[in-house]
């Protein structure tokens, strides 16, 4: 009976060294690097964000600053009017959280101009990736970009800058 495992286990390591797969890997991170209109994508992706992010940080000092009014004239102010500035500054608190969510929300404008400035170029790279899978016959591409699935690659066996030529960049 061990005579027979031995046998088959030799034979299935015989037919899978028989079909080997290939295996390569590409860098989606240096892809991106050199395609011009990703690296500007993304210059006007931070801007639109760091412009938003100081609206929303003024909005936050603003309501701070309305705080510190009321806690030093609460003692003056009656039920009634207490009652009336706390409501105020929690209705410009919602607010504000309300832009956030706006901005940079799952469903925000930043969200759907990155969808709109990006998806398109990573879509194009995926197609490339797909490509070069069928022509050079690989079964699986690697992306090193992700790194801690791969401890080591040899250069040889890079194709990034295929995946760039394939898209026209050099």
């Amino acid at each position: 009976m061990k005579r027979i495992l031995t046998l088959a286990f030799v034979a299935i390591v015989f037919s899978a060294s028989a079909t080997a797969q290939k295996f390569a890997f590409v860098d989606s991170e240096y892809i991106l690097k050199n395609i011009p209109s990703y690296e500007a994508a993304q210059d006007e992706l931070n801007s639109m964000s760091e412009t938003w992010e100081a609206e929303v940080q003024e909005e936050y000092q603003s309501i701070e600053e309305m705080y510190k009014s009321y806690k030093a004239e609460r003692v003056l102010l009656s039920e009634e009017m207490r009652q009336k500035r706390e409501e105020e500054i929690l209705q410009r608190e919602n607010a504000v959280k309300e832009l956030q969510q706006k901005y940079f929300g799952p469903e925000g404008e930043l969200f759907q101009k990155r969808e709109e400035l990006v998806k398109p170029i990573q879509d194009a790279i995926y197609e490339a990736v797909k490509e070069l899978t069928a022509e050079g016959g690989y079964a699986i591409i690697f992306d090193t970009a992700s790194g801690a699935s791969i401890l080591y690659s040899n250069p040889r066996f890079d194709k990034s800058d295929e995946i760039l030529q394939k898209l026209g960049y050099k």
